[in-house]
C-alpha cells in the first residue's frame, strides 16, 4: 500500500494532504509545531496566518478571485474553510485567524487516511513526498534540499523589484532602448524613463523619507543583505550620486525627445513573454506599499503606472523552480517528488492553496498511473505554474496571481475593467473545457 509523506501543514501540505485522501490514497502528513516552533507561528494550528487575515479581492473580475473560483470549482478544502470562516470585509475574503486555522486543523485530523505527525522532518523522504514547507524551511531540511538542487537558493533576505502593466507606462515620456544600442529588439529591449538633475533630486529626497515596512524580530537579527540586490533605498542612502552611478545610470542611452543624455534613467525590463508585465531593473526595495506608489509615481512615465507586484523584502526560502521543476510542480530529478507553496517561488495565501491542490491531484494522478495535470495557462492557476517553472532563472523572483501572467487577448478592449472581465471569462472556460478534455471527476470536497 502507498503511502505519500506531506511535509509541512501550512496552506499548501494541508491542501495537498486533502487532495490525496480524497482520491482514495493514505498520508502521512509532518508538521514540527509545536515539537519544533518557527520564529514566525504562534500556535499549533494546522495552516495557521503569520501575515494577514485577508485572501485578496473575491470579486470575479479581479485576479485574486478568479483564482478563487477555480479553486472553489476543484474542490478546494482551504477555500471551504475561508468561506466558512469568513469576516466582513468588502470585496475581499478575509476569515477569522483562529476559527480558519481550527476547521483545517479538525478536517485533517478527522479524515481517515490522513495520519498527522507532529515531528521535524530532516531528510527529504524516498518515497512518494511533497515538499511545502514554505518560507521558514527548518535548517535540516533546507540543507538536504539545497544538496539536491546542487546550488545554493536558501534562507536569504530576499528583496524584490516592483513590476508594472506595460500599457500603463507613458510612452510619450518613456522611450525603448538598450545600452550602446545592444539587444535584440532594433527598438531596445529597455523601456527607459529619463530624469533630469530636478527630477532626480525630487525622487531621491522621496525615496530617502519613505517609511520602510518593519521587519519581524527575526529578521531584524541577521539583516544578510547580498549586495546585489540591496534595496534601492539602501543604495540612495549611501549617497546623493548613488543611484545615477548605479541602477538609474543613464551611459550609452539617449533620450529620442531630446538627443541627448538624461541626467539619470530608470530601465524596466520585461518580465513576461507576453510582454505585458516589466519589472523596475535595480528597484528591490522595503517601502511600504503605499509608499512605493506614491514615490515610484514620481519617475517620468510611470505617472500613472499600475503596480501588478509591489517590491518586497523579507526571509525567504524558494526553489530556481523554472530549473528545478515542471509545471505539474514534479521535481526534474525525480517524479515522484513534488513541490509546492511559496517554497516553488508562488506569492499568496491563495496562490500557495492552489499549489497545494494541484500538487495532491498530481501526486494521486501519478500514483494511480494516469496522466499528469498541467493546468492551461488561460487559467490563473496554471499561468502561476507555468509562470514560475518558465521564468528567466537567472533573475527568477515569485510571483502572485495577477493578469499580467495570463496570455494576452486576441482582441483586448481598452477599458481595464472590460479587460479583467474577458479575462476571467476565458480562465473559466478554459477551465471547463480542460475539466472536460480530461474526463475530470472530482471528488467531493466534504
Amino acid at each position: 500500500m502507498t503511502v505519500v509523506d506531506v511535509i509541512g501543514g501550512g496552506l499548501a501540505g494541508t491542501e495537498a494532504a486533502w487532495q490525496l485522501a480524497q482520491r482514495g490514497i493514505d498520508v502521512r502528513l509532518y508538521e514540527m509545531r509545536p515539537v519544533k516552533m518557527t520564529p514566525a507561528h504562534l500556535t499549533d494550528q494546522l495552516g495557521e496566518l503569520i501575515c494577514s487575515n485577508s485572501l485578496g479581492s473575491d470579486l470575479p473580475d479581479r485576479a485574486p478571485g478568479v483564482l478563487k473560483a477555480e479553486l472553489r470549482r476543484l474542490g478546494s478544502l482551504l477555500l471551504r474553510c475561508a468561506d466558512q470562516s469568513s469576516v466582513p470585509a468588502g470585496g475581499a475574503l478575509a476569515v477569522d485567524r483562529e476559527r480558519f486555522a481550527q476547521l483545517i486543523t479538525e478536517a485533517i485530523e478527522n479524515h481517515p487516511r490522513i495520519t498527522l505527525v507532529r515531528e521535524e522532518v530532516k531528510h527529504i523522504p524516498s518515497g512518494p513526498a511533497i515538499v511545502a514547507t514554505g518560507p521558514l524551511t527548518a535548517e535540516a531540511l533546507a540543507g538536504e534540499i539545497a544538496a539536491m538542487v546542487g546550488e545554493e537558493y536558501l534562507y536569504f533576505y530576499d528583496a524584490i523589484a516592483p513590476m508594472v502593466t506595460a500599457d500603463t507606462i507613458d510612452m510619450s515620456i518613456a522611450f525603448r532602448a538598450s545600452r550602446y544600442g545592444r539587444g535584440e529588439d532594433e527598438a531596445g529591449d529597455y523601456i527607459n524613463c529619463p530624469m533630469t538633475k530636478e527630477e532626480y533630486d525630487r525622487f531621491v529626497e522621496a525615496l530617502i523619507g519613505a517609511e520602510l515596512i518593519d521587519l519581524r524580530a527575526f529578521e531584524r537579527e541577521d539583516p544578510h543583505f547580498f549586495e546585489g540586490c540591496l534595496p534601492v533605498e539602501q543604495i540612495a542612502a549611501r549617497g546623493e550620486r548613488s543611484l545615477a552611478f548605479g541602477p538609474m545610470r543613464p551611459v550609452g542611452l539617449t533620450d529620442s525627445r531630446t538627443g541627448r543624455r538624461p541626467f539619470a534613467v530608470v530601465q524596466l525590463r520585461q518580465d513576461n513573454l507576453a510582454g505585458t508585465l516589466y519589472n523596475l531593473v535595480g528597484f528591490q526595495t522595503n517601502l511600504r506599499w503605499g509608499e512605493q506608489k506614491r514615490v515610484f509615481r514620481l519617475i517620468p512615465g510611470l505617472e500613472n503606472a499600475e503596480f501588478s507586484r509591489y517590491g518586497q523584502m523579507h526571509r525567504n526560502t524558494f526553489l530556481n523552480s523554472p530549473v528545478h521543476l515542471h509545471p505539474t510542480l514534479q521535481a526534474k530529478s525525480r517524479e515522484d517528488l513534488i513541490f509546492a507553496g511559496q517554497i516553488t517561488g508562488v506569492e499568496g495565501y491563495v496562490g500557495n492553496i492552489g499549489t497545494g491542490l494541484l500538487a495532491g491531484i498530481n501526486m494521486a494522478q501519478l500514483i494511480h498511473g494516469q496522466p499528469l495535470w498541467e493546468m492551461p495557462p488561460t487559467t490563473m492557476l496554471g499561468a502561476l505554474c507555468y509562470y514560475v517553472t518558465h521564468a528567466d532563472p537567472a533573475d527568477f523572483q515569485p510571483m502572485k496571481a495577477n493578469f499580467g501572467i495570463l496570455p494576452p487577448l486576441e482582441a483586448a478592449p481598452k477599458g481595464k475593467r472590460d479587460r479583467q472581465k474577458l479575462y476571467a471569462a476565458r480562465a473559466s472556460d478554459g477551465l471547463e473545457s480542460f475539466l472536460s478534455d480530461i474526463g475530470a471527476n472530482l471528488p467531493v470536497s466534504d
